[in-house]
């Protein structure tokens, strides 16, 4: 954080130093919610959850070299007593931010793809300047805040992603962080459990770009209605991107190659060029169209944004995070989150690496669709069988309905199967793989699928190479993974 005193924290947060807390002290270092993970002249935030109670912390965080604590009552160490330290959090980093006025806050919403959007405009942003973007999904009213207390005189964009769990949510993160621009990238059925129908997705969504100035600009996917109707309810200059005709900022000519990564030309107002993405799975195209449309609208010329593009990797982990092992099989991690939406992208990129080679989807349950879920897990086991994937395992109670959907759909009992958890479906997949052979693992981030992914690797470091050198191989060659 940019060097601030207590007094001025207190005066920012509403707050009032307690036990010492001298009023020049200057807090130099980060901000954060982990004392494990506190760094010498910074402020610890005391957060009491379900499970733990920061508050319990506050001293071995100031022994670690936190300057205080915000928190919610005195602590015993020099503390700013707030009335909710996570209000309070929020507070200070609108404080911070409005000190440092070079900064341009991106915003971006979503039912999927937020992350990854995010994390390609912190590919693309330094090309204009320093960038500053989370790590992973840091996406509401902590994650948010913390991520804008990193930003100091020289960062000039804020790429900051802003999930919801219901009405309100997003305009309060727009109230901490106001942004120049918007993305809205999608409405989908994610989450319907929490918002109750897709239109009430979408009106959650729109508060991002409500809350828009009019000298900023809305980024809307024309491919989708729910985004695209969104143009009346911004003040803001509206620039749209999709593969429909009439996006201002398109892609024509998209095709995967061999390792499941997308190719296309890239359109935009001011020219076109190539790109060749290095992440996995044709979804990403969409990702990609919308960090052009926000590039683009802040004067990046195109050659520039489509080498970018090109350049970046993944950088958050768990998202279709793809690693061949010796014996050339591919597992395909993808098991921190899963949406119908993704789920079908995901399937659809297995598909792309695996041709001419044994393909596995070992699918989880997709969690809070609510009266829907029965319906879109029930799709999702039907599209594996149109996609003639090879062996699909679907795990937990909660998952049944895609092998249900699976059966209904033709498959035979070779080549669905249903099994009780992560544990079942590893032993089964390593008792049954063959050299060659490439995984995908999905689901919601609750099922805890990575596990599969990681014993798939894990065993094979010590002893594949013996185990699978008696086994017949595939017919086509290996894949070219870029890892």
């Amino acid at each position: 954080m940019i060097p601030t005193t207590l007094a001025e924290i207190a005066a920012a947060v509403d707050g009032r130093l307690a036990d010492g807390a001298e009023p020049g002290q200057l807090v130099t270092g980060a901000v954060g919610v982990d004392s494990r993970a506190v760094e010498p002249g910074g402020l610890f935030v005391a957060i009491s959850g379900e499970q733990v109670d920061g508050h319990d912390f506050a001293g071995a965080a100031v022994a670690a070299g936190a300057v205080a604590v915000l928190a919610a009552r005195p602590v015993g160490v020099p503390a700013i007593v707030v009335a909710d330290p996570i209000a309070g959090l929020g507070k200070l980093a609108t404080a911070v931010l409005a000190r440092l006025p070079a900064i341009t806050v991106i915003g971006v919403t979503g039912s999927t793809g937020k992350t990854s959007t995010k994390d390609l405009l912190a590919a693309v942003l330094p090309e204009l300047g320093p960038t500053i973007a989370p790590a992973g999904s840091f996406n509401n009213e902590i994650g948010l805040p913390l991520t804008v207390l990193r930003a100091d005189p020289q960062t000039r964009y804020l790429a900051l992603e802003m999930g919801a769990r219901g009405a309100g949510h997003i305009a309060y993160l727009c109230e901490i962080a106001p942004p120049k621009v918007g993305a809205v990238l999608n409405v989908g059925v994610a989450h319907a459990e929490a918002f109750g129908s897709r239109e009430a997705t979408a009106k959650a969504k729109s508060e991002l770009v409500q809350a828009l100035p009019a000298d900023g600009v809305a980024v809307l996917n024309a491919d989708d209605p729910q985004v695209a109707t969104m143009r009346a309810v911004t003040q803001a200059t509206v620039v749209t991107f999709g593969t429909g005709p009439g996006a201002d900022v398109s892609a024509t000519e998209v095709e995967l190659d061999r390792a499941g990564q997308p190719h296309f030309v890239l359109h935009t107002p001011t020219g076109s060029a190539p790109v060749g993405m290095r992440l996995v799975g044709a979804h990403h195209v969409g990702n990609a169209l919308a960090t052009a449309a926000v590039a683009g609208s802040l004067g990046l010329p195109v050659d520039r944004i489509a080498a970018a593009l090109s350049a970046a990797t993944p950088a958050s982990r768990w998202r279709m995070e793809v690693t061949e092992r010796p014996d050339r099989v591919v597992v395909v991690n993808d098991a921190y989150n899963a949406n119908p939406d993704s789920m079908r992208a995901a399937l659809q990129a297995l598909v792309a690496i695996g041709r001419d080679r044994r393909t596995w989807a070992v699918l989880g349950e997709m969690r809070e669709l609510g009266p829907t879920s029965a319906e879109e897990h029930d799709a999702i086991g039907r599209l594996a069988v149109r996609l003639n994937i090879s062996r699909l395992v679907v795990v937990g109670q909660g998952a049944r309905p895609i092998h249900l959907g699976a059966s209904l759909e033709g498959s035979g009992a070779d080549e669905s199967v249903y099994v009780a958890d992560a544990q079942a479906a590893l032993d089964l997949v390593r008792e049954q793989l063959r050299p060659g052979d490439v995984v995908l693992v999905k689901a919601s981030r609750a099922i805890g699928l990575e596990r599969v992914a990681a014993g798939l690797l894990e065993s094979e470091r010590t002893d594949a190479a013996g185990r699978a050198a008696d086994r017949p191989e595939p017919g086509s060659g290996p894949v070219e993974v870029v890892q």
